[in-house]
């Protein structure tokens, strides 16, 4: 009944749209049914101002027993549900629901946790499992995106911003390209996380990058995009080789204290090397000389050609003061990669190993070594080899990543053996203490080397 004296009705100007706070119980509750019919008009692309949650998160979370059940559990380690938590069966049912409603797999929670981080913290393999193939699916959806052009007539600024709208369920990563509205018409068929995308030598999947982890407030619109960490720090290219470098004992600075190589990398460069110059009087090379601990490595082999591809002055002039130049059997070439490279390719030069590891490139600079200078450069039974820190300052960025670059080796032709390396606990030796940003986080180093398909 409306106000009869004049004043406002109280009532008028409280919110009674509490549709994010069912969609939140409701995947807290596993409670599919109720969480179907909400997502009918809401969004599964929503965050609790409080805690960060997104339904993904919620679902998960609520797998995790509280502190009087964890004790007395105990004596169950590695059982992921206790007492009263909601079993993983539902959550993982939960899970693959919000999914297919345009949840974010990369979504950050006020804990700095994806709901990827939350399933593997608390044991959930199967829903770990279901939040990397929804990042892998996203990834490589994106990637082929970039892969499109705009029609004729299409190039206008104003329709650029239109085509660059977000698509539930995938977060792009910054400065992506422009879509075709063809483009999009194919992800919106696929958008649910039901695509799987199937290993195809004639089907390339450009310009994939390193997962973006977001955050959205309420509403579900974009709130943060914090850069994920790479082995190397997401540093432009160009300024970092007018930086200038320091090289303190164990460590290769940059001037901002990023670290560009360090001391602990030593066991997984040796074993880098003893894979891919498996052999005496092999052709080798590595791009990327930083401490030159892999050089060493690799003329250890006793390599009948040794190539160092290096592109910043102050190694330069340290391969120059430490006589690399001199060695027997080593040919530094000074420049990029990009830029030195095709003089090689255009002498027939064929090696039996190469390695890679750059700093301040992405993974697109990575896939198009490989897409297109290592299948140039290497004997058909030669190895390729390359640092794999993708995404390692956290677990599920760096599965993610794993497996688009299997994918993407795939379609360069190539197979890849993964070698499990212990990483040491960096944090209890204090390695990080005078870098800026610690790019490693993750207990195993995976470890790949590459072959040409039979």
């Amino acid at each position: 009944m409306a106000a009869t004296n004049g004043a406002a009705d109280p009532l008028a100007t409280v919110d009674t749209d509490t549709i994010n706070d069912e969609i939140l119980l409701a995947a807290a509750n596993h409670d599919i049914d109720t969480l179907t019919k909400l997502l009918r008009t809401g969004s599964a692309k929503i965050q609790d101002p409080e805690t960060g949650f997104s339904p993904l998160h919620a679902a998960i979370a609520s797998c995790e027993p509280d502190e009087d059940e964890k004790m007395e559990d105990a004596e169950d380690a590695g059982d992921a549900v206790h007492g009263n938590a909601l079993s993983e069966e539902s959550a993982l049912a939960t899970v693959k629901l919000l999914l297919e409603n345009g949840a974010v797999w990369n979504e950050l929670d006020n804990n700095d946790e994806t709901p990827g981080c939350t399933a593997h913290r608390l044991g959930l393999k199967s829903v770990y499992s279901a939040i990397v193939d929804a990042g892998v699916r996203a990834e490589l959806l994106f990637g082929r995106l970039d892969g499109f052009t705009l029609l004729a007539g299409g190039d206008d600024d104003e329709d650029e911003e239109e085509e660059e709208e977000t698509i539930d369920g995938f977060e792009p990563a910054p400065d992506r390209g422009p879509a075709t509205e063809a483009a999009k018409g194919v992800l919106e068929i696929d958008e649910s996380c039901g695509f799987e995308p199937t290993p195809n030598p004639s089907s390339k999947v450009e310009g994939a990058d390193v997962p973006t982890l977001t955050s959205t407030d309420p509403s579900g619109a974009d709130q943060k995009v914090d850069e994920p960490v790479l082995s190397n720090p997401n540093v432009n290219n160009d300024a970092y080789l007018k930086s200038e470098l320091t090289y303190s004992g164990d460590r290769l600075l940059d001037s901002d204290k990023n670290a560009v190589m360090m001391d602990w990398e030593t066991e997984i460069m040796k074993v880098s090397a003893d894979q891919l110059a498996y052999k005496p009087g092999l052709k080798t090379m590595n791009v990327g000389h930083g401490m030159g601990i892999v050089d060493g490595m690799f003329l250890a082999n006793n390599p009948e050609m040794h190539y160092i591809v290096e592109a910043h002055p102050r190694v330069q002039k340290k391969l120059r003061d430490e006589g690399w130049h001199d060695k027997p059997n080593v040919t530094v070439l000074e420049g990029r990669w990009q830029d030195v490279l095709p003089k090689l390719i255009e002498e027939g030069v064929q090696l039996d190993g190469i390695y890679y590891d750059t700093y301040a490139e992405d993974y697109k600079d990575l896939k198009e070594f490989f897409a297109e200078y290592v299948i140039a450069l290497l004997n058909r039974d030669g190895k390729f080899g390359f640092y794999n820190g993708l995404g390692a300052d956290r677990q599920v960025c760096y599965d993610v990543y794993t497996k688009v670059v299997e994918l993407d080796l795939f379609d360069a032709g190539m197979d890849v053996e993964w070698t499990d390396i212990a990483v040491p606990d960096l944090k209890g030796r204090d390695e990080w203490a005078g870098v800026r940003y610690p790019y490693w986080n993750v207990d195993k180093y995976l470890l790949p080397t590459c072959k040409f398909m039979a």
